[in-house]
């Protein structure tokens, strides 16, 4: 984890600083690529698909391929000079930010890709002198990441951590009589934003904090010391952050362990039919996050833009049964919306897509239209922010329960969000 490894008082900037000549040289050789070749595209998944991370890797590569297949047998890509076949080439980052650096080089020199699609995180930091000197469009799972510093980046499908405000603003309206939280989470790139974003919509809500945040080490195993202490003081909320599934399971075998009864909110539940199982449907009743079964009857309105949610739900799980999780949907998303710049472009070259990506300020997002947004928050309106859906757990299965507006929350309470991003250092010119 880049948080491990810098040194004391070494922001993301300064480490950005200091790598980016070695970055540079190893990238001064790099072709501007891009990349409709032999009549096919290549698309870079650089990403953890093994290790504790890979839960947000992995599933979304094998989502991708789902997506490949339906793309190439109705045609494939339409550009201005034919169509082309997609193809997507994986490289295991190992959530390392010098190994996905590694792999951003190889993905442009090697690959010849045209996009690389990335969760972010502590490995944007590799690869940010890589996107700056060859000018390649990536993408990110985490606005987190973005900042005025690459123009290249962009977060087109899932815009973590602003979308948890959505479950406590809904929590808040549908269960007043819950009055106080408490909160854990690993103490990392991914961490720290939830926790200050989870810290506004709390204040927002009026629902007091017992204790400051518990940031856990994200080597930790055991954590029954963590779940003791976060009951201590008998809250009616327990907040998961944006733990990783590793975490999020033992913790909530801890909670079940240890007698909890309250209110479980957390921004993902990866695999949650794991968790009923070692715990019960009773315990897990009401546990609130933010990512739905695409098998939701909600996902059939006409607000939402990816084609055939029930049927992708019902691929992925035939081929890949038991690994639906929060992100095998969202790299597939990203790519609906590159597949219609680069056709509304007429190329696939990264500052045509980008350009048409981008036009008229708005955009087709998986829940619903939404705008390029995020320069109070970012430096840069490269986040795609509109509806996110708020998920409970009913009767053992994931039901969406409403989709809330995050741009509406933020025009109410956006000072609040920047107060606490700022306390966390999270703000883009901290990082």
């Amino acid at each position: 984890m880049l948080s491990k490894i810098m040194k004391p008082g070494l922001t993301r900037r300064t480490f950005l600083q200091s790598s980016a000549a070695a970055a540079a040289a190893a990238a001064s050789s790099l072709p501007r690529l891009a990349h409709a070749q032999n009549n096919v595209i290549r698309i870079g998944f650089l990403a953890p698909l093994t290790g504790a991370v890979a839960a947000w890797g992995k599933p979304g590569l094998d989502g991708c391929q789902i997506w490949a297949e339906r793309v190439n047998a109705a045609g494939g890509i339409q550009l201005s000079d034919g169509a082309y076949q997609v193809e997507f080439v994986a490289y295991d980052n190992e959530y390392d930010p010098a190994k996905a650096r590694t792999g951003a080089t190889k993905l442009i020199r090697e690959d010849g890709v045209s996009f690389i699609m990335m969760l972010g995180g502590d490995t944007w930091p590799g690869v940010q002198p890589v996107a700056d000197r060859t000018g390649m469009l990536f993408s990110t799972l985490l606005p987190s990441d973005l900042s005025p510093d690459t123009t290249t980046l962009i977060a087109p499908a899932e815009v973590h951590p602003i979308y948890n405000v959505t479950a406590v603003e809904w929590l808040a309206e549908n269960r007043p009589e819950l009055k106080t939280a408490v909160m854990c989470a690993q103490d990392d790139a991914l961490g720290l934003p939830s926790v200050a974003t989870y810290l506004a919509a709390f204040e927002a809500a009026g629902i007091e904090m017992q204790d400051e945040p518990l940031l856990f080490d994200p080597a930790t195993t055991d954590f029954a010391p963590v779940v003791t202490r976060l009951m201590s003081s008998n809250p009616d909320i327990v907040c998961l952050d944006t733990c990783y599934s590793d975490y999020v399971h033992p913790i909530c075998e801890q909670l079940f362990q240890q007698g909890y009864e309250g209110q479980i909110i957390s921004c993902t539940a990866d695999f949650y039919d794991q968790i009923i199982a070692k715990t019960s449907k009773e315990f897990m009743e009401g546990f609130l996050f933010q990512f739905p079964d695409f098998d939701d009857p909600a996902l059939n309105s006409d607000q939402v833009n990816f084609e055939d949610p029930n049927g992708f739900f019902a691929e992925f799980n035939k081929r890949y049964p038991g690994q639906w999780g929060a992100v095998s949907w969202e790299y597939a998303s990203v790519m609906d919306l590159w597949k219609a710049a680069a056709e509304k472009a007429g190329s696939a070259e990264p500052d045509a897509v980008i350009a048409a990506m981008k036009e008229g300020g708005t955009g087709k997002h998986a829940f619903g239209d939404a705008r390029w947004w995020g320069t109070e928050l970012f430096g840069i309106d490269n986040a795609l922010v509109g509806d996110w859906p708020v998920v409970a757990i009913e009767n053992g299965k994931a039901t969406i329960k409403e989709f809330r507006s995050i741009p509406a929350w933020y025009d109410k309470h956006g000072d609040l969000l920047v107060k606490h991003m700022k306390a966390y250092d999270q703000m883009w010119d901290q990082r």
